[in-house]
């Protein structure tokens, strides 16, 4: 077969499932709305008229050649294929691309998902426009995408189909967090409690916390977490930071910061002496209490370990004469073992 029946009858196929798609159009007016199915005819129609053109150009030049040469027929079947869906496809992309600079967002959809059979392109282009419940159904149904469709939905404020998809996905967080946007406190609870025991049973102890305190507004909560991480040797400084953290009246944190120490064994005091670093920072009224723990803990433990001296100079940034009594210390220590 030459290249010039190949196109002619291409055109006679093409005209013919043109045919049958319009019938097919108009057989929508039984389902859908009028104005909606002349808007599908209408992009049809443009699109079908764009392809005959770009058929009948090859048409005329494939004429034009033939007057002058000959062809294979295999490899130039196979080269004018590609060339004629290359350019309809093209036109394609063309018409999509100028209905989204006019704000013809669905009609651009329809292009890139009814002509393309791009459905990724036509659902998102759909949510650019502002489209959420059309742009879910196509995630939803072409795509299998829960997560774009329910973030779809959440856009559209169709909460509970988005819940719906969420609780599907075990995303109790984001249940939680929807349940709560539309005052739904009892549920919103029941879906962040879940998410909070999750990370205590994986020894999480400030996420937990921090679900309590920012999701549920439990602070007592948030602290009893805190601190049994801290008891438990569960990511303890960071427990035992956040909790100190946690207290904003100076008495009450001053005197929890005592309190604490007096129950702290002797294997997590160096813990505890690192997060006297950053309590004595937070405030002059605590310096004199943490001070007095910081210097316990190093006489403590300055026998075996005698680097711990170097931690006196955080508790007195600004005495240079502790700093050269540090350094005598460790030149004396140095001395003696030498000896």
């Amino acid at each position: 077969m030459n290249k010039q029946k190949f196109i002619d009858k291409f055109m006679a196929a093409f005209v013919l499932l043109a045919m049958f798609k319009i019938i097919g159009i108009v057989a929508q007016l039984f389902h859908e709305s009028f104005w909606s199915v002349v808007g599908t005819l209408a992009i049809f129609l443009i699109v079908a008229f764009i392809i005959l053109m770009v058929i009948a150009s090859l048409k005329d030049k494939e004429q034009n050649r033939q007057n002058s040469r000959r062809g294979a027929a295999g490899g130039g079947n196979f080269y004018l294929e590609n060339s004629l869906f290359d350019r309809i496809r093209s036109k394609y992309e063309d018409l999509a691309q100028k209905y989204i600079e006019e704000k013809e967002y669905k009609k651009a959809a329809k292009v890139y998902m009814n002509l393309l059979q791009d459905y990724y392109r036509g659902a998102k282009t759909l949510e650019d426009g502002g489209f959420y419940n059309e742009a879910a159904a196509v995630y939803l149904k072409k795509l299998k995408s829960k997560s774009d469709a329910a973030h779809c939905y959440e856009k559209a404020r169709q909460y509970k189909k988005a819940i719906d998809l969420y609780k599907e996905m075990e995303q109790k967080e984001k249940v939680g967090d929807l349940y709560k946007e539309i005052n739904d406190l009892k549920n919103s609870h029941i879906y962040y409690q879940m998410v909070a025991d999750d990370y205590t049973s994986n020894n999480q102890m400030v996420k937990a916390s921090l679900v309590y305190r920012k999701k549920m507004e439990k602070p007592e909560e948030a602290q009893k977490v805190l601190l049994k991480g801290w008891e438990d040797d569960k990511d303890a400084f960071n427990c035992l930071n956040n909790y100190f953290a946690n207290i904003f009246e100076i008495k009450i944190l001053e005197r929890e910061i005592q309190t604490l120490y007096e129950k702290t064994p002797a294997h997590k005091k160096m813990i505890y002496l690192e997060a006297m670093k950053y309590e004595f920072k937070k405030d002059p009224k605590l310096q004199s209490v943490t001070r007095k723990i910081a210097y316990e803990i190093i006489a403590e433990k300055v026998e075996n370990r005698s680097e711990i001296v170097n931690e006196l100079k955080h508790f007195n940034p600004d005495d240079e004469v502790i700093l050269k009594d540090i350094s005598r210390f460790k030149t004396g220590r140095n001395k003696m073992f030498r000896n």
